[in-house]
């Protein structure tokens, strides 16, 4: 099968992208605007595969993506392409309608002429996999409450809101023009390669430097985190295996308070890291209460248990192997991390400025 991913330079997409090619016989197109958080340094290991390519094509384009469906003819469309950081929604929501919602459509009507043209068993096989948030749903009041499938949407940004606009859109594209299209919602996604303004990252780059570990208001933030090569194989299952129409909440079963996760970074990383900046006893010391961001949700929990029970799918790593894993990744790629925040990167990448 050859599918067609939108945002595979990104954190969850270059994840899905080293998944498909390292462990499938199927291959990518990946199709990225190489915003900031697009890094084609993410997907060095499989570049050079002759089951990848890649296409330097912003999803508002409707002509660029013609030209990428005529030319690569997919089976089947994985569209993760979205601007996806709640504070940078706050300063600038702009870009997130721009890019989340227009894009969404203009992505879906570029399938849809694409699937039409299609012989009927081509047709029946092919399929639009929207990769969504559980941010969408607003969030949850009592401690044993838990977003499901058919949870109804209450997002409190601009993020979650343009997310759940193209998550309606893609509905509708089923219903009005049976476009057959397949949602997954996603927790909170941890993990390598991971864009350095996230709290994780954040947190263990700013310990390394001995800079202030900032944690919104008290930190009694719940998410359930989620390993991103665990995310990687459930999308995986759900485009192959998935059923047309459905929604699938993916959770990695591992809710923890943000003030928790800052303090099992630090621990690992006296463990792993303990030769600390100048002038720091403990790396723990650097934690920083900060203001609380505006509509700032206090829990979100994912009920994972459709995908497990339809589809198979469950998580390989706890929060505890999945942050051990993650630190020591961090400690062992610096320069990646170096390149990112000095945005080198970005500089060097190929096609930028076309």
């Amino acid at each position: 099968m050859k599918i067609l991913v939108t945002g595979g330079a990104g954190f969850i997409g270059s994840a899905l992208v080293r998944h498909i090619i390292r462990n499938t016989g199927d291959s990518v197109v990946n199709v990225d605007k190489l915003t900031y958080a697009g890094n084609l340094e993410s997907l060095a290991e499989i570049a050079g595969s002759d089951r990848y390519a890649f296409e330097h094509v912003d999803i508002c384009n409707r002509a660029e993506l013609d030209r990428v469906f005529r030319q690569h003819q997919p089976q089947a469309v994985m569209h993760l392409a979205a601007e996806s950081h709640v504070d940078r929604s706050i300063d600038g929501p702009a870009a997130f309608i721009e890019t989340n919602i227009v894009g969404t459509y203009v992505l879906l009507e570029a399938a849809r002429q694409y699937w039409q043209g299609l012989d009927d068993d081509a047709k029946a096989r092919f399929r639009f996999h929207h990769i969504s948030t559980d941010e969408v749903y607003g969030d949850l009041e009592g401690p044993e409450d838990l977003f499901t499938e058919t949870t109804p949407y209450a997002p409190s940004s601009p993020y979650s809101a343009s997310k759940a606009g193209s998550d309606h859109l893609v509905r509708a594209w089923l219903r009005t023009y049976g476009l057959p299209t397949l949602v997954t919602n996603c927790s909170n996604n941890y993990g390598p390669y991971h864009f350095p303004e996230k709290l994780i990252p954040l947190m263990i780059l700013n310990a390394l430097e001995g800079k202030p570990l900032p944690v919104y208001g008290a930190g009694n933030q719940v998410r359930d985190w989620l390993y991103v090569e665990d995310h990687a194989r459930a999308l995986y299952t759900v485009v192959t295996q998935g059923k047309v129409g459905e929604t699938y909440n993916v959770g990695g079963h591992n809710e923890k308070k943000n003030i928790d996760v800052v303090h099992a970074i630090c621990a690992l990383l006296e463990e792993l890291a303990p030769a600390k900046p100048a002038g720091v006893a403990r790396y723990a010391d650097l934690i920083t209460h900060v203001k609380d961001r505006p509509g700032h949700d206090l829990r979100y929990a994912i009920d994972a248990g459709k995908i497990q029970r339809e589809l198979g799918w469950a998580p390989w790593e706890t929060f505890e192997s999945g942050l051990r894993k993650t630190v020591q990744w961090y400690l062992d790629n610096m320069e990646w991390s170096r390149r990112v925040q000095d945005g080198s990167y970005q500089r060097e990448r190929l096609g930028v400025g076309a």
